[in-house]
C-alpha cells in the first residue's frame, strides 16, 4: 500500500507544512537499478588515529569508487570512509571529530558514511573502550544525518577481508540499512570462497510472494540458479516466480518431517545458498492466544529452520563454502505487543545463528547469518490497522517503510560476504531495539 504521507511531503504544500510543523520528510531512497547502479558523487577517504589500515585505498578502488583524500573540487561526496582502526585511546577519539566534523554537512543526499574500526582487544581495555565508543557514535550519527544518508561501523582485521562488506555498504543496495555494526571475522581465503553467486544453486523458502520472491529475483540477477519453495497451496504463484527467475519450483511444506530429505533429493548436485524466509504470523495478545496459534508460528518460523538446516548440513547437501541466511525480525530483538509467539520464534532464529555459526564454519565450511527486517511494505504489513501502520513507517531514522528488495539485497550480500554469526537489521535503524 502506498505511503501517502511520504508522497504528500514531496509536494510543494507538503514540504511547506512539514517544515512549519517540524514533521519528518522521508527522502526518496536511491536503490540499486541498472540505470543507477552506483552512488552519485566521489568517495572521500579520511583517517583518524596514527596508523592507517594497509591496503584500504586499493580495496576501495576495487569496489568501483576510487577514493579521494584531498579537495573534491566543489563536488559533494557520495560517500565518506573514515579509517578509525588506529584509534586506540580515548584521546585519539578527538581525531574522529576533527576529520569528520568539517565534511559531514556536505555529504550528498542518500550518501554513505562508513567508519572502519578494529576488533576490540581483550588485552588492552583502553583500545577496547575507544573502539566501542565508535559504536555509540555511529548509532547516534545515523539518527542525525537525514536526507536518506546512512552510517555504519565495520570492524575488520584487514582491508582485504572488509572488501565485500564495503562493496555492499558503499552502494545503493544498502539503502535501508542504517546505524549498524558489522564484524568481519573471516580470514581472506574463507572470505573469497563465495564472492560470486554465478553457477551456484540457491534455495529460498517462502518464495511465492513478498520478501521471498524478491530474494529469489535478486539472487537470480546476481547469477544463481534459484530453487523456490513454498507450500503446495501456493503452487500457482510459486510457478510464476520460478518462471520469472528462470529457476525451479519446489512445492513443499517446510514443516513436514521429511522436508530435509525431499529437498536433498531435489538437489542431487548440492546446494550453495540456503535462505530460510518462510514465515507466518498468528497475532493475539498472550492472554488470548490459543495453543495452536503459538505452536504453528513457532513450528514454521523456528523449528523448521533448525530441522532443515541440521539435515542439509549433516547430509552434505550444503556444500563447503556454502551460506545459510535466515530471516529474523526486529520483533525478535525488541518485542512487539500481540506477537509473543512470532517474537519468540524470531528471537530463536537469532540464537540459532549465534550458536551454529562458529561450529558450522569449523565443521562444514558453511557460514550462518541472518537478516532482521523492520517495517517492510508487504501484503502482511498492508493488513496492519491504518494508524499502527503509519506509526511503524515513521519509527526509524529514515522515516519510512522498507521494500522487499531491501531485505533481498542484504540477503544476497550475506550469501557472498565475509561475515559469520551476523544478524543484520534491515530496518532503516528502527528506533526500538536497534
Amino acid at each position: 500500500m502506498a505511503d501517502r504521507y511520504a508522497t504528500f511531503t514531496r509536494t510543494g504544500p507538503g514540504r511547506f507544512l512539514a517544515r512549519r510543523l517540524g514533521l519528518p520528510r522521508p527522502a526518496v531512497l536511491h536503490r540499486w537499478s541498472p540505470e543507477r547502479p552506483a552512488l552519485e558523487g566521489p568517495l572521500l577517504l579520511l583517517t583518524a588515529g596514527d596508523i592507517p589500515l594497509p591496503g584500504l585505498h586499493e580495496a576501495l578502488t576495487r569496489t568501483g569508487l576510487p577514493p579521494h583524500s584531498g579537495p573534491l573540487g566543489g563536488r559533494l561526496p557520495g560517500a565518506v570512509v573514515l579509517d578509525a582502526t588506529g584509534v586506540a585511546t580515548v584521546t585519539a577519539l578527538a581525531d574522529v571529530h576533527a576529520v569528520l566534523h568539517p565534511v559531514v554537512r556536505s555529504i550528498a543526499p542518500c550518501g554513505r558514511v562508513v567508519i572502519l574500526g578494529a576488533p576490540l582487544s581483550p588485552a588492552d581495555h583502553h583500545q577496547a573502550a575507544a573502539q566501542q565508543a565508535l559504536e555509540g557514535f555511529v548509532r547516534s550519527l545515523g539518527k542525525e544525518l537525514g536526507r536518506g544518508r546512512t552510517v555504519q561501523l565495520v570492524r575488520a582485521p584487514s582491508a582485504r577481508a572488509a572488501e565485500a562488506t564495503l562493496r555492499f555498504l558503499l552502494s545503493p543496495k544498502s539503502a535501508y540499512v542504517n546505524g549498524q555494526v558489522i564484524d568481519v571475522d573471516l580470514d581472506e581465503d574463507t572470505a573469497a570462497s563465495a564472492r560470486s553467486l554465478a553457477g551456484r544453486t540457491a534455495l529460498v523458502t517462502g518464495a511465492a510472494r513478498g520478501i521471498g520472491a524478491a530474494v529469489a529475483e535478486v539472487l537470480a540477477r546476481d547469477g544463481a540458479h534459484v530453487v523456490v519453495l513454498d507450500v503446495p497451496s501456493a503452487a500457482p504463484e510459486l510457478g510464476r516466480v520460478a518462471a520469472r527467475v528462470e529457476g525451479t519450483a519446489l512445492p513443499l511444506d517446510i514443516t513436514a518431517d521429511d522436508a530435509g530429505e525431499r529437498i536433498a533429493a531435489a538437489l542431487p548436485d548440492g546446494l550453495g545458498v540456503l535462505v530460510h524466509n518462510a514465515g507466518i504470523t498468528r497475532d493475539r495478545r498472550f492472554a488470548n492466544m490459543a495453543a495452536d496459534r503459538w505452536s504453528s508460528v513457532v513450528e514454521v518460523n523456528l523449528a523448521s529452520v533448525l530441522r532443515t538446516t541440521d539435515f542439509l548440513l549433516k547430509s552434505g547437501t550444503l556444500c563447503r563454502g556454502g551460506r545459510v541466511v535466515a530471516t529474523a525480525s526486529i520483533a525478535g530483538i525488541a518485542g512487539n505487543a500481540g506477537q509473543t509467539n512470532y517474537a519468540a520464534a524470531k528471537a530463536g532464529v537469532v540464537g540459532f545463528v549465534r550458536s551454529l555459526a562458529p561450529r558450522a564454519l569449523a565443521e562444514y565450511g558453511v557460514t550462518v547469518n541472518a537478516v532482521a527486517p523492520g517495517f517492510i511494505e508487504t501484503r502482511m504489513t498492508a493488513a496492519v490497522p491504518l494508524f499502527i501502520r503509519a506509526a511503524g513507517r515513521r519509527m526509524n531514522s529514515l522515516g519510512q517503510g522498507g521494500l522487499p528488495v531491501d531485505v533481498a539485497e542484504a540477503t544476497a550480500w550475506l550469501a557472498t560476504g565475509a561475515v559469520n554469526g551476523q544478524v543484520l537489521r534491515v530496518c532503516g535503524q528502527s528506533l526500538l531495539g536497534a
